[in-house]
Protein backbone atom coordinates (compact mmCIF):
# COMPACT_ATOMS: atom_id res chain seq x y z
CA UNK A 1 0.00 0.00 0.00
CA UNK A 2 1.41 3.38 -1.02
CA UNK A 3 1.63 5.41 2.26
CA UNK A 4 1.66 8.75 0.45
CA UNK A 5 -1.49 7.92 -1.52
CA UNK A 6 -3.12 6.53 1.64
CA UNK A 7 -2.49 9.79 3.47
CA UNK A 8 -3.83 11.83 0.55
CA UNK A 9 -6.99 9.75 0.28
CA UNK A 10 -7.66 9.79 4.02
CA UNK A 11 -7.30 13.56 4.04
CA UNK A 12 -9.99 13.82 1.37
CA UNK A 13 -12.30 11.38 3.18
CA UNK A 14 -11.93 13.18 6.52
CA UNK A 15 -12.44 16.60 4.96
CA UNK A 16 -15.65 15.35 3.33
CA UNK A 17 -17.02 14.26 6.71
CA UNK A 18 -15.61 16.89 9.10
CA UNK A 19 -15.89 19.85 6.74
CA UNK A 20 -15.38 23.12 8.62
CA UNK A 21 -15.62 21.35 11.98
CA UNK A 22 -17.30 18.53 13.89
CA UNK A 23 -20.29 20.24 15.52
CA UNK A 24 -21.10 17.35 17.87
CA UNK A 25 -17.52 16.93 19.10
CA UNK A 26 -17.20 20.68 19.61
CA UNK A 27 -19.65 20.37 22.52
CA UNK A 28 -16.78 18.97 24.57
CA UNK A 29 -14.45 21.67 25.84
CA UNK A 30 -10.84 21.29 26.87
CA UNK A 31 -8.51 18.40 26.22
CA UNK A 32 -10.12 15.60 28.20
CA UNK A 33 -8.43 12.35 27.27
CA UNK A 34 -10.45 9.21 26.60
CA UNK A 35 -9.73 5.67 25.49
CA UNK A 36 -11.81 3.95 22.81
CA UNK A 37 -11.79 0.25 22.01
CA UNK A 38 -12.44 -1.11 18.52
CA UNK A 39 -14.10 -4.51 18.61
CA UNK A 40 -15.07 -7.12 16.01
CA UNK A 41 -18.76 -7.93 16.49
CA UNK A 42 -18.57 -10.89 14.14
CA UNK A 43 -15.85 -13.26 13.01
CA UNK A 44 -13.76 -12.53 9.95
CA UNK A 45 -10.41 -11.43 8.57
CA UNK A 46 -9.12 -8.05 9.77
CA UNK A 47 -7.74 -5.57 7.24
CA UNK A 48 -6.91 -1.89 7.54
CA UNK A 49 -4.49 -1.33 10.40
CA UNK A 50 -2.56 1.40 8.54
CA UNK A 51 -5.84 3.25 8.00
CA UNK A 52 -6.36 3.64 11.75
CA UNK A 53 -2.86 4.82 12.55
CA UNK A 54 -2.56 7.15 9.56
CA UNK A 55 -6.09 8.52 9.91
CA UNK A 56 -5.75 9.52 13.54
CA UNK A 57 -2.30 10.97 12.93
CA UNK A 58 -3.88 13.29 10.35
CA UNK A 59 -6.60 14.37 12.79
CA UNK A 60 -4.37 14.84 15.83
CA UNK A 61 -0.71 13.87 16.18
CA UNK A 62 -1.15 13.39 19.94
CA UNK A 63 -3.61 10.49 19.50
CA UNK A 64 -2.09 7.11 20.33
CA UNK A 65 -3.19 4.13 18.25
CA UNK A 66 -2.50 0.60 19.48
CA UNK A 67 -3.47 -2.17 17.05
CA UNK A 68 -3.64 -5.64 18.58
CA UNK A 69 -4.16 -7.80 15.48
CA UNK A 70 -2.33 -8.05 12.18
CA UNK A 71 -3.83 -7.39 8.77
CA UNK A 72 -4.85 -10.76 7.37
CA UNK A 73 -5.47 -12.27 10.82
CA UNK A 74 -8.68 -14.23 11.45
CA UNK A 75 -10.60 -12.82 14.43
CA UNK A 76 -13.51 -14.20 16.39
CA UNK A 77 -16.51 -12.12 17.44
CA UNK A 78 -15.62 -10.07 20.50
CA UNK A 79 -11.93 -9.70 19.62
CA UNK A 80 -10.46 -6.33 20.62
CA UNK A 81 -8.83 -5.10 17.44
CA UNK A 82 -7.37 -1.80 18.59
CA UNK A 83 -7.35 0.86 21.27
CA UNK A 84 -7.32 4.61 20.61
CA UNK A 85 -6.27 7.11 23.27
CA UNK A 86 -6.48 10.87 22.84
CA UNK A 87 -8.62 13.98 23.13
CA UNK A 88 -12.29 13.12 23.07
CA UNK A 89 -12.96 15.51 20.17
CA UNK A 90 -10.22 13.94 18.04
CA UNK A 91 -11.23 10.35 18.77
CA UNK A 92 -14.89 10.99 17.93
CA UNK A 93 -14.20 13.01 14.79
CA UNK A 94 -12.37 10.14 13.13
CA UNK A 95 -14.70 7.36 14.24
CA UNK A 96 -17.13 7.08 11.31
CA UNK A 97 -14.77 7.48 8.37
CA UNK A 98 -12.14 5.10 9.73
CA UNK A 99 -14.65 2.47 10.86
CA UNK A 100 -16.36 2.61 7.46
CA UNK A 101 -13.08 1.75 5.78
CA UNK A 102 -12.14 -0.95 8.31
CA UNK A 103 -15.53 -2.63 7.93
CA UNK A 104 -15.38 -2.65 4.14
CA UNK A 105 -11.78 -3.81 3.84
CA UNK A 106 -12.30 -6.52 6.45
CA UNK A 107 -15.41 -7.66 4.57
CA UNK A 108 -13.39 -7.99 1.35
CA UNK A 109 -10.59 -9.83 3.15
CA UNK A 110 -13.11 -12.21 4.71
CA UNK A 111 -14.88 -13.19 1.48
CA UNK A 112 -11.49 -13.54 -0.23
CA UNK A 113 -10.32 -15.91 2.49
CA UNK A 114 -13.41 -18.05 1.91
CA UNK A 115 -12.74 -18.17 -1.82
CA UNK A 116 -9.09 -19.06 -1.28
CA UNK A 117 -10.08 -21.84 1.13
CA UNK A 118 -12.36 -23.33 -1.52
CA UNK A 119 -9.40 -23.58 -3.90
CA UNK A 120 -7.42 -25.70 -1.43
CA UNK A 121 -4.17 -24.16 -2.70
CA UNK A 122 -4.51 -25.47 -6.25
CA UNK A 123 -5.48 -22.26 -8.06
CA UNK A 124 -4.86 -18.63 -7.19
CA UNK A 125 -7.82 -16.36 -6.51
CA UNK A 126 -7.52 -12.83 -7.87
CA UNK A 127 -9.61 -9.70 -8.05
CA UNK A 128 -10.72 -7.54 -11.01
CA UNK A 129 -11.08 -3.83 -11.79
CA UNK A 130 -14.65 -3.96 -10.49
CA UNK A 131 -13.69 -1.82 -7.51
CA UNK A 132 -15.21 1.28 -5.93
CA UNK A 133 -13.87 4.37 -7.77
CA UNK A 134 -11.28 6.01 -5.54
CA UNK A 135 -10.84 2.93 -3.33
CA UNK A 136 -9.02 0.58 -5.69
CA UNK A 137 -5.71 0.62 -3.84
CA UNK A 138 -7.42 -0.11 -0.52
CA UNK A 139 -9.78 -2.77 -1.85
CA UNK A 140 -7.03 -4.61 -3.68
CA UNK A 141 -4.93 -4.42 -0.52
CA UNK A 142 -7.79 -6.11 1.34
CA UNK A 143 -7.84 -8.92 -1.25
CA UNK A 144 -4.18 -9.60 -0.49
CA UNK A 145 -4.96 -9.58 3.24
CA UNK A 146 -7.47 -12.36 2.55
CA UNK A 147 -4.86 -14.47 0.77
CA UNK A 148 -5.81 -13.50 -2.77
CA UNK A 149 -3.78 -11.96 -5.58
CA UNK A 150 -4.22 -8.79 -7.60
CA UNK A 151 -5.12 -8.69 -11.28
CA UNK A 152 -4.09 -5.54 -13.16
CA UNK A 153 -4.48 -2.30 -11.20
CA UNK A 154 -5.68 -0.28 -14.16
CA UNK A 155 -5.89 0.06 -17.91
CA UNK A 156 -2.26 1.15 -17.93
CA UNK A 157 -0.41 -1.97 -16.77
CA UNK A 158 -1.64 -4.81 -19.02
CA UNK A 159 -3.23 -5.09 -22.45
CA UNK A 160 -6.49 -6.99 -22.12
CA UNK A 161 -8.23 -7.69 -25.41
CA UNK A 162 -11.85 -8.23 -24.51
CA UNK A 163 -14.84 -8.85 -26.78
CA UNK A 164 -15.40 -5.15 -27.47
CA UNK A 165 -11.73 -4.64 -28.36
CA UNK A 166 -11.56 -7.66 -30.65
CA UNK A 167 -14.63 -6.40 -32.50
CA UNK A 168 -12.44 -3.63 -33.90
CA UNK A 169 -10.00 -6.03 -35.59
CA UNK A 170 -10.20 -8.57 -38.39
CA UNK A 171 -8.78 -11.29 -36.17
CA UNK A 172 -7.22 -12.07 -32.78
CA UNK A 173 -3.90 -12.41 -34.60
CA UNK A 174 -4.14 -8.83 -35.88
CA UNK A 175 -5.07 -7.48 -32.43
CA UNK A 176 -2.20 -9.22 -30.64
CA UNK A 177 0.32 -8.22 -33.32
CA UNK A 178 -0.80 -4.57 -33.10
CA UNK A 179 -0.38 -4.60 -29.32
CA UNK A 180 3.03 -6.27 -29.52
CA UNK A 181 4.28 -3.76 -32.08
CA UNK A 182 3.00 -0.80 -30.07
CA UNK A 183 4.14 -1.79 -26.57
CA UNK A 184 6.98 -4.28 -26.96
CA UNK A 185 7.90 -7.37 -24.98
CA UNK A 186 7.63 -5.94 -21.44
CA UNK A 187 3.84 -5.49 -21.52
CA UNK A 188 1.70 -8.59 -21.02
CA UNK A 189 -1.15 -9.26 -23.46
CA UNK A 190 -4.25 -11.08 -22.26
CA UNK A 191 -6.98 -12.30 -24.61
CA UNK A 192 -10.54 -12.98 -23.50
CA UNK A 193 -11.94 -16.10 -25.17
CA UNK A 194 -15.42 -17.61 -25.25
CA UNK A 195 -14.97 -20.38 -27.83
CA UNK A 196 -12.48 -23.13 -28.58
CA UNK A 197 -11.63 -21.46 -31.89
CA UNK A 198 -10.70 -18.25 -30.08
CA UNK A 199 -8.44 -20.16 -27.70
CA UNK A 200 -6.58 -21.74 -30.61
CA UNK A 201 -6.27 -18.35 -32.31
CA UNK A 202 -4.98 -16.65 -29.14
CA UNK A 203 -2.35 -19.35 -28.64
CA UNK A 204 -1.27 -19.06 -32.27
CA UNK A 205 -1.06 -15.27 -31.96
CA UNK A 206 1.31 -15.53 -28.99
CA UNK A 207 -0.88 -14.19 -26.19
CA UNK A 208 0.75 -14.19 -22.75
CA UNK A 209 -2.48 -14.88 -20.86
CA UNK A 210 -5.69 -16.56 -22.00
CA UNK A 211 -8.92 -15.93 -20.14
CA UNK A 212 -11.72 -18.47 -20.35
CA UNK A 213 -14.73 -16.18 -20.01
CA UNK A 214 -18.15 -17.54 -19.04
CA UNK A 215 -17.07 -21.11 -19.73
CA UNK A 216 -18.12 -24.22 -17.83
CA UNK A 217 -15.43 -26.32 -16.09
CA UNK A 218 -15.88 -29.05 -18.71
CA UNK A 219 -15.37 -26.55 -21.54
CA UNK A 220 -12.21 -25.25 -19.90
CA UNK A 221 -10.78 -28.77 -19.50
CA UNK A 222 -11.32 -29.39 -23.21
CA UNK A 223 -9.81 -26.06 -24.28
CA UNK A 224 -6.81 -26.30 -21.94
CA UNK A 225 -5.49 -29.03 -24.24
CA UNK A 226 -4.66 -26.32 -26.78
CA UNK A 227 -2.69 -24.15 -24.32
CA UNK A 228 1.04 -24.81 -23.87
CA UNK A 229 2.58 -24.57 -20.36
CA UNK A 230 4.20 -21.19 -21.04
CA UNK A 231 0.87 -19.37 -21.34
CA UNK A 232 -0.95 -18.26 -18.18
CA UNK A 233 -4.60 -19.29 -17.92
CA UNK A 234 -7.47 -17.61 -16.11
CA UNK A 235 -11.15 -18.43 -15.58
CA UNK A 236 -13.68 -15.65 -15.08
CA UNK A 237 -17.33 -14.80 -15.41
CA UNK A 238 -20.17 -15.68 -13.05
CA UNK A 239 -18.11 -17.94 -10.79
CA UNK A 240 -19.56 -18.19 -7.28
CA UNK A 241 -18.02 -19.49 -4.04
CA UNK A 242 -19.58 -22.93 -4.33
CA UNK A 243 -18.36 -23.26 -7.94
CA UNK A 244 -14.70 -22.57 -7.14
CA UNK A 245 -13.67 -26.19 -6.38
CA UNK A 246 -14.89 -27.36 -9.80
CA UNK A 247 -13.06 -24.53 -11.60
CA UNK A 248 -9.86 -25.08 -9.61
CA UNK A 249 -9.80 -28.71 -10.81
CA UNK A 250 -9.67 -27.62 -14.46
CA UNK A 251 -5.99 -26.74 -14.21
CA UNK A 252 -6.31 -22.98 -14.68
CA UNK A 253 -3.77 -20.96 -12.75
CA UNK A 254 -6.07 -18.10 -11.76
CA UNK A 255 -9.75 -17.54 -11.04
CA UNK A 256 -10.75 -13.87 -11.12
CA UNK A 257 -13.80 -12.86 -9.09
CA UNK A 258 -15.47 -9.48 -9.44
CA UNK A 259 -17.69 -10.00 -6.41
CA UNK A 260 -14.71 -9.85 -4.05
CA UNK A 261 -14.83 -6.07 -4.37
CA UNK A 262 -18.36 -5.30 -5.56
CA UNK A 263 -20.66 -7.68 -3.67
CA UNK A 264 -18.97 -8.29 -0.33
CA UNK A 265 -20.64 -7.82 3.06
CA UNK A 266 -18.95 -5.32 5.37
CA UNK A 267 -17.71 -6.84 8.62
CA UNK A 268 -19.46 -5.56 11.74
CA UNK A 269 -16.90 -3.55 13.73
CA UNK A 270 -17.69 -1.03 16.46
CA UNK A 271 -15.96 1.58 18.61
CA UNK A 272 -16.79 2.14 22.25
CA UNK A 273 -15.48 5.15 24.17
CA UNK A 274 -14.92 4.37 27.82
CA UNK A 275 -16.69 6.59 30.30
CA UNK A 276 -19.58 7.60 28.02
CA UNK A 277 -22.84 7.74 29.99
CA UNK A 278 -25.69 6.05 28.16
CA UNK A 279 -29.13 7.49 28.92
CA UNK A 280 -32.15 5.24 28.60
CA UNK A 281 -35.55 6.73 27.93
CA UNK A 282 -38.82 4.98 28.66
CA UNK A 283 -42.28 5.93 27.62
CA UNK A 284 -45.36 5.47 29.76
CA UNK A 285 -47.87 3.75 27.50
CA UNK A 286 -50.63 3.41 30.11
Amino acid sequence: MNPLLLKKQLQEFLIEDIGSGDLSASLFEGDTEVTATIIAKEQGVFAGGPILSTGYELIDTTVQTNIYVSDGQWCEAGTQLAEITGKRQSVLSGERVLLNLLQRLSGIATVTEKAVSNCKGVTRICDTRKTTPGLRMLEKYAVRCGGGFNHRFGLYDTVMLKENHLAGFQSIQEAVERARQKFGHTVKIEVETETEEQVIAAVSAGADIIMFDNCTPDEIVQRMKHVPPGIITEASGGITLDMIPAYSRTGVQYISLGYLTHSYKALDISMNVKGVIKHEYTQNLS
